[in-house]
């Protein structure tokens, strides 16, 4: 148990602290600038790497200084590096991201080899979908490339799980037989064709989903924490209130420790409490796999959760998405 396949994408994050977005045209004075490893697909295998899991990652790096670091990096959280292709052609992914003092971002993204990654690529995937207990896909890669995953996959009973970012449309033919879906709200509005307002479109629109043949459902809301919908139960967990630095990579954190807790055959309560403040603590850090907590970290955070989660000003609720 415990091995997770993950195929997406893997980028180079160039990060400057501002105190505020310039507008259209304006020039502001950054600060503090940073460079590290990101991309959704490699956020979530390290992420996973560090709370135990056993993880096989491939995505596609150009053959250059960045492609070179990244691989460098992966194999230093002991991921197997054995399935990333090298592309003699394309540059490695790169992201721009600038993050306000409320620990906001906006982000640019170059994909580069990301989007040349073929199913020609995929030689020997069976092999490691065999042996995987979860199967984690985003979209940050061609959707052919992911498509392909998710039916061999599905085809040999494995476990599922779509983070649907960057938000797109997607087929029924891919929603159908998935294990889980795990879409932010604006992800969540963009699939079911209508805005999210409360409770019961929240509860509607899983439904709509697992209609569709999605087996379980995670809504990502933001401060208010995310919602989980099959066909037993549909009920909310909140996020602890912390002091927020920078949200990059939130997201993945969560998603990469909710792999790993269902591929260690957790409970969904378990799985998603830990997903949880496993994003808590990436969010009080610079930085998007930099930020990823170890299973030390993890299990230091949840003894001291209730000193950490106070009510003052200067710390608000995770904002997980």
């Amino acid at each position: 148990m415990n091995n997770i396949l993950i195929v997406g994408s893997n980028n180079t994050d160039m990060m400057v602290k501002t105190n505020k977005f310039p507008r259209e045209g304006e020039t502001v004075l950054g600060g503090k600038f940073v460079m590290t490893q990101g991309g959704k697909g490699s956020n979530q295998a390290v992420s996973a790497a560090r709370l135990g899991a056993n993880v096989t990652f491939v995505t596609k790096v150009g053959n250059d200084l960045f492609g070179k670091h990244t691989l460098e990096n992966l194999k230093l959280e002991g991921i197997d590096t054995s399935q990333i292709v090298v592309d003699e052609n394309e540059a490695s992914g790169i992201a721009l991201i600038t993050v306000n003092e409320s620990g906001e971002n906006k982000i640019v993204v170059s994909p580069g080899a990301n989007m040349n990654l073929q199913v020609a690529d995929l030689l020997n995937i069976d092999k490691y979908i065999l042996l995987a207990d979860v199967v984690l896909i985003q979209l940050e890669i061609p959707m052919e490339t992911v498509e392909f995953i998710a039916e061999k996959a599905k085809k040999y009973g494995k476990k599922v799980i779509l983070n649907p970012a960057p938000a797109t449309k997607l087929s029924d033919k891919l929603l159908d037989g998935l294990y889980l879906i795990t879409p932010n709200q604006s992800e969540a509005e963009l699939l079911i064709g209508h805005e999210i307002t409360d409770e019961d479109p929240l509860r509607r629109s899983a439904d709509l989903l697992r209609l569709k043949g999605v087996k379980n459902v995670i809504f990502t809301l933001g401060e208010k924490g995310v919602f989980l919908s099959n066909q037993i139960t549909s009920q909310y967990f909140d996020s602890p209130r912390v002091k927020v630095i920078d949200t990059t990579a939130a997201g993945d954190v969560f998603n990469g420790a909710l792999a790993t807790g269902i591929s260690n055959g957790k409970e969904w309560k378990e799985s998603i409490t830990n997903a949880i403040n496993a994003a808590s603590i990436s969010v009080t850090k610079i930085g998007a796999q930099s930020s990823a907590p170890t299973s030390a970290e993890l299990n230091k955070f949840i003894a001291n959760l209730k000193e950490v989660n106070v009510d003052i000003e200067e710390y608000s609720a995770t904002s997980i998405g």
